[in-house]
């Protein structure tokens, strides 16, 4: 009989010691998020599952057009592309991304701009017209959603604290047949 009940006790402890494992690395690595709503596509589908890598920014900063997962008010976490650093000064005209006066292509965006029909696929603005500052602020980032048209993002919400930031989309695992590292 002892040797089931030490079997037993060894197992528990196995259970017990991969479960704190799991939370920690949940906690302070990666995270599970679910997308909803459609301000990413067509790069991120509405229900699309991704694992979110909460450490790298421990290490270093966003980079421009990473997918970053952040805290957008106490109930809701968004996803949306990093567009502009500190010190950047943001423009869009004619469906161009200026940078610091240089045209950046955003290839990611190529399907969604032939199909547009009547107009721009994003409305012309300049950083100052929908911030009120000529450039993104040390400590913050400026962000865009992939569906112009239809995204809640730093044209509306303004700046992202970097203490905002909950981690950079890694890696999409859900639909099985999307999956891949996201780039």
């Amino acid at each position: 009989m002892g040797k089931v009940v030490r079997e037993i006790w060894d197992w528990i402890k196995t259970f017990i010691i991969v479960f704190l494992i799991i939370i920690v690395i949940r906690a302070f690595f990666f995270a599970n998020y679910m997308v909803h709503g459609e301000s990413m596509m067509p790069t991120i589908q509405h229900g699309e599952r991704l694992i979110i890598n909460k450490i790298g920014y421990y290490f270093g900063e966003p980079e421009r057009f990473d997918l970053i997962v952040f805290h957008a008010n106490e109930d809701s976490d968004y996803i949306k592309r990093v567009i502009g650093l500190p010190g950047d000064h943001i423009e869009y005209r004619d469906d161009t991304l200026y940078i610091n006066g240089e045209a950046y292509e955003e290839e990611y965006l190529e399907e969604s701009i032939q199909q547009t029909i009547n107009g721009n696929f994003t409305e012309d603005f300049t950083l100052e017209e929908v911030t009120n500052q000529s450039e993104v602020p040390p400590g913050t980032v400026f962000v865009l959603g992939d569906n112009r048209q239809n995204s809640m993002d730093s044209r509306q919400l303004g700046f992202i604290d970097m203490d905002q930031i909950v981690g950079k989309a890694s890696f999409r695992y859900w639909p099985i047949s999307e999956m891949e590292m996201i780039q």
